[in-house]
């Protein structure tokens, strides 16, 4: 009995990792999209960070969808996934591990939006070159009201995938931010301790005849 179609979504990251990880970012996500066709789930790209070097990634978000075992499917992808090779970048290099963190989110932990946040718009999806435009306006970009991030999607064919897509896209948009801004705020406070004004005190303080109660 083939039971309900679900749909997971899975992060493939290079993490602080040098451009060896990034390369086995995509070299990952091969294995995972060939192993899940055997298996009968469709893979999706939802997002890609890229990286400078040619066939390199920061990191890939796929939707991976279908019925039954889904979930163990996914599981047993999740957690750091190893590739022994030699550097394609540095071929003189010793090191010959390379690591990738691979993790498993519900999409609907993805997408946590009141529709009052955000905004739509529809327009018209069109192929490689122009070519192929579609005549129903199934692309749309979303807008989050507060923080001005935008997102869009247009690679699929109903404008209620996309929607899903964008959506989707937005939440990892906005966590990405607030990660970078934490990031910003710990370097903020870690140079004030290193870049005291000596020589210009806003309030100066002495000891005088007051008594030591050490």
């Amino acid at each position: 009995m083939i039971g309900p179609r679900r749909e997971l979504l899975l992060q493939i990251t290079a993490g602080q990792g040098p451009a060896e990880c990034a390369w086995a970012v995509v070299r990952t996500l091969q294995e995972l999209s060939k192993e899940a066709a055997q298996a009968g789930f469709a893979v999706t790209t939802v997002d890609v960070e890229q990286r400078p070097e040619l066939g390199t990634v920061y990191s890939v978000l796929v939707s991976v969808s279908g019925g039954n075992d889904l979930g163990l499917f996914t599981k047993s992808w999740r957690g750091t996934a190893q590739w022994i090779a030699q550097s394609p970048f540095r071929p003189q290099h010793k090191r010959k591990n390379w690591f990738v963190g691979v993790e498993v989110f519900e999409l609907a932990d993805e997408i946590k939006f009141d529709a009052k946040e955000i905004t739509w718009e529809t327009m018209r999806a069109s192929g490689p070159g122009g070519q192929h435009v579609n005549r129903t306006e199934s692309a749309v970009r979303v807008t989050h009201v507060q923080s001005g991030i935008q997102a869009v999607a247009s690679e699929e064919r109903s404008q209620h995938s996309n929607r899903k897509l964008a959506l989707v896209r937005l939440a990892r948009k906005i966590a990405d931010s607030k990660r970078r801004k934490k990031a910003e705020d710990r370097a903020r406070r870690w140079r004030a301790q290193h870049e005291l004004e000596r020589g210009k005190p806003v309030r100066v303080f002495r000891k005088t005849d007051v008594t030591d109660t050490r």
